[in-house]
C-alpha cells in the first residue's frame, strides 16, 4: 500500500465575478514508503494548491487523498508541513518552538518527554547548541533547520516540503539539502516536496513530477531519478545521466509548456 495516495483530484476557486477557476484536474498519483519525490512545474500551475490539499489545508473539489489508507479530511500529524517561511514564533525558543509541535501530537505525554523529542529533533538538524536561543538569535538558514526539526519532531508519515529552501543562499541552500536527504535516509520518511529548482529536484528526488500549465493542471510527465546514492552534486553536474535529466525537463518546461503570455 502507498504511503499516499491522491486519487483523481480536482480543485476549483470561484473568482469575484461568480466564475468558476478550475485549478487542479483530475490528478492522481501514488508515492511508495520512503520515496521522496519532487514537484514541479511554472509558477501559478498549482504546485502548493496541490500540496495544501494534501495536508488537509484544503479540501477538494473532487477526488480524495488517502495518507496509510486513511482518507485525508483535515491536518493531522502524520502529514507535517514545512513551508517556505520559517514561521517560528520569535517570544519562544527554538526548543519552545518545536515542543509546541510536539505538545499537540504527543497530547497526554509529560512535558519532561515532550520536551526530551523536541531536544533530540533539533539533535537531528545539529542544533544542539542553539536550542536556548531565539529566532533572531540564529541565521536564516538555522531558523530553517528548526523548522525542519519541529516538523521531524512529531514523526508524520509523510514531510510535506513548500519551497523551503527558496529564500536562502545557494551555499546554505546545497547545506540543507545534504541535511535534509542524511535525515530521510535516517528516518525513512515519505516526503512530497514543491521546488522550482531543477538541479534540486535532480540532486534530491526518486521522483519528478512536472505538471502541466494551468488552468486545469494536469500531470504532463514524471521521470524516475535513477541515479544512484549518496549524490554528489558536483558530478551530477557532469554526469551524463544528470545532464539528460536536466535537459528533458527544459525541454518540456519551456518549449511544450512555454510560459503564457500576458496580453499587450
Amino acid at each position: 500500500m502507498a504511503d499516499l495516495d491522491i486519487n483523481d483530484v480536482s480543485m476549483s476557486f470561484v473568482d469575484r465575478s461568480g466564475k468558476e477557476l478550475r485549478a487542479l484536474d483530475r490528478i492522481s498519483l501514488a508515492i511508495e514508503h520512503s520515496e521522496f519525490v519532487c514537484l514541479i512545474g511554472h509558477s501559478g500551475c498549482g504546485k502548493s494548491t496541490l500540496l495544501n490539499i494534501v495536508a488537509g489545508l484544503l479540501t477538494p473539489t473532487s477526488g480524495a487523498i488517502r495518507c496509510a489508507g486513511a482518507v485525508v479530511s483535515g491536518t493531522a500529524p502524520e502529514r507535517a508541513m514545512v513551508f517556505q517561511s520559517h514561521a517560528l514564533l520569535p517570544w519562544m525558543t527554538c526548543v519552545e518552538n518545536v515542543h509546541l509541535a510536539v505538545k499537540q501530537a504527543f497530547r497526554g505525554a509529560s512535558r519532561s518527554e515532550l520536551m526530551d523529542r523536541a531536544e533530540q529533533a533539533l539533535k537531528l538538524v545539529h542544533l544542539e547548541h542553539a536550542i536556548g536561543k531565539y529566532p533572531f538569535e540564529i541565521s536564516g538558514g538555522m531558523k530553517q533547520r528548526v523548522g525542519i526539526a519541529r516538523a521531524f519532531a512529531v514523526q508524520p508519515k509523510v514531510l510535506l516540503l513548500d519551497e523551503p529552501f527558496g529564500a536562502l543562499d545557494a551555499l546554505t541552500r546545497s547545506s540543507l539539502q545534504d541535511e535534509l536527504m542524511r535525515i530521510v535516509e535516517t528516518t525513512k520518511t515519505t516526503v512530497v516536496m514543491v521546488t522550482h529548482d531543477i538541479d534540486e529536484a535532480i540532486f534530491l528526488s526518486d521522483r519528478i513530477v512536472a505538471l502541466s500549465n494551468g488552468p486545469a493542471a494536469r500531470i504532463g510527465r514524471i521521470w524516475k531519478i535513477e541515479t544512484s546514492r549518496p549524490r554528489d552534486r558536483l558530478k551530477l553536474t557532469t554526469d551524463f545521466e544528470g545532464i539528460k535529466y536536466r535537459k528533458e525537463i527544459l525541454e518540456f518546461l519551456y518549449k511544450k509548456e512555454p510560459f503564457p503570455q500576458l496580453a499587450s
